[in-house]
């Protein structure tokens, strides 16, 4: 948690101009770089990429940037350049990936039962991109169905969390007795506790819906950088990548 270093200070840099670039643009950047349902007429490919340097608010960017700071310097050492950019950009598309396919079973959950209780494909678009329904649907189908389809479908994901959640793994094995300092705990913390519970708290939040942090957070898609970043980092650790560094 020293320096900058090369790599790190260019993400850092980037995510600042594309978070001012928001700003100054408006709306039109937002829609097109933030990861939208692949169903959802906003969608573009691109955003798989686009999305993980896009910020929805000063906190939002300000917390992500400090993480990636604090924790991505040591991994960039101890990978390389090369290596800590792949494992970087691997985890923010493994983050969309997870994050889509949940929404992908919410707007299918919602489908079959809107289907099943004798709405039309047509009139399930037009909810899709309305939300208008009628009261009567809720009869065969719930709210909550109907809230988490509509929210899946329309709610684009922003933010480098996903990577970030990867780089904290990465950190947690690479440095699993670093003691952490936390602004909101005052003890200091094991990185191989902090971690853990830190996407235990993502997992059941995404699970049950209640949030501590908040709502609007993509819990799944911290779940998934956090996974794709154990899997290649146990694979690394398992085929020794210290005598393997992409410099």
């Amino acid at each position: 948690m020293g320096r900058i270093t090369d790599t790190v200070k260019v993400l850092l840099i980037i995510n600042v101009i594309f978070f001012i670039g928001t700003m100054v643009i408006g709306d039109y950047t937002y829609e097109l770089f933030s990861l939208w349902f692949f169903q959802n007429d906003n969608f573009g490919v691109w955003q798989i990429i686009t999305h993980m340097f896009m910020h929805g608010s000063f906190m939002h960017i300000l917390f992500n940037m400090y993480a990636l700071w604090a924790f991505g310097g040591p991994i960039e050492q101890m990978l390389g350049q090369k290596k800590f950019l792949f494992f970087y950009f691997s985890c923010g598309i493994g983050a969309a990936i997870i994050h889509s396919l949940v929404n992908y079973f919410h707007v299918q959950s919602g489908y079959n039962a809107l289907i099943d209780a004798g709405v039309t494909p047509g009139n399930i678009q037009q909810l899709l991109e309305t939300g208008q329904y009628s009261t009567a649907i809720l009869d065969s189908v719930s709210e909550d169905t109907l809230r988490s389809m509509f929210t899946a479908y329309n709610t684009p994901a922003v933010g480098a969390s996903g990577a970030i959640y990867g780089i904290l793994v990465a950190f947690g094995m690479l440095f699993p007795n670093v003691a952490l300092f936390l602004l909101f705990v005052p003890v200091p913390i094991k990185a191989k506790i902090f971690i853990p519970i830190l996407i235990a708290i993502d997992l059941f939040s995404g699970l049950t819906g209640y949030s501590l942090f908040g709502g609007g957070i993509a819990h799944f898609a911290h779940v998934g950088g956090a996974l794709f970043g154990f899997i290649m980092m146990w694979y690394w650790k398992k085929n020794q990548f210290n005598d393997n560094r992409w410099n």
